[in-house]
């Protein structure tokens, strides 16, 4: 598939590298390789990046430590690939700004899955092209989001930073303004087959969202409903742009 997703594999064991990008680009995608986080901030100084498959055990820098990193200044989605058991390593991952996390070992198969499934909630170039429709700007408190630039602004005109999987949730409350989203909603909607059973990554989301929207600790945007799920507490105005 020529114009394929650019994918940048960061993982200090060579097979493993050298088996991911002859995969992944056996399935269309273009694909760049490094072993450390000196060649990762290389690769991403001087390549247009669309998804970075990123391991958390690196010989010069821990993964979590370069995503956050990598999460203040870009919104590139992020799937980490940990062999770390504990919950807590993936759910500090996803707290830091991961789109998406895979335990080593993995099946390739799935990996390409994963990434797919990202790249669509985020709007990266493997995701396949929405029908023509009219441009809609939603405000909401004191924000104003245009779901075409995927950007989110708030009264003072100052950005307001969300990965992709942020944007997404976001996105699903602001199309159904008012409605309580039980976490297997708000999960399907975002994540479709590709959430497991016990994922709890809608949690995380949703107070990455609040601390971002200023709600942190007071939940005047975003309630938590006891055995409900959450709601979006704000009214909603969709318009068309101009």
């Amino acid at each position: 598939m020529e114009g394929g997703a650019h994918i940048l594999v960061v993982d200090d064991d060579l097979e493993i590298r050298k088996l991911l990008g002859r995969y992944l680009a056996a399935q269309g995608f273009r694909v760049t390789l490094a072993g450390d986080g000196r060649e990762m901030e290389e690769k991403l100084a001087t390549c247009r990046i669309d998804l970075l498959v990123l391991d958390l055990m690196l010989p010069d820098a821990s993964g979590l430590d370069l995503c956050r990193a990598l999460r203040n200044r870009s919104a590139i989605p992020v799937i980490l690939l940990t062999a770390l058991k504990e919950d807590v390593d993936r759910i500090i991952g996803l707290e830091i700004g991961a789109d998406d996390y895979l335990g080593k070992p993995f099946n390739p198969r799935e990996l390409v899955a994963r990434i797919r499934a990202v790249l669509r909630r985020t709007g990266g170039s493997d995701a396949p092209a929405a029908p023509a429709a009219a441009a809609r700007v939603f405000r909401f408190g004191r924000f104003r989001a245009e779901p075409d630039i995927r950007r989110v602004t708030a009264d003072d005109g100052a950005e307001v930073a969300l990965t992709g999987a942020e944007f997404e949730l976001l996105m699903a409350f602001l199309e159904r303004p008012g409605r309580i989203l039980s976490r297997d909603q708000l999960l399907d909607i975002t994540k479709g087959r590709e959430a497991g059973p016990f994922d709890r990554s809608v949690d995380v989301l949703v107070s990455r969202l609040r601390r971002k929207l200023g709600d942190q600790g007071t939940f005047q945007i975003l309630k938590t409903l006891r055995n409900g799920g959450y709601q979006l507490a704000v009214r909603v105005d969709a318009e068309a742009m101009p």
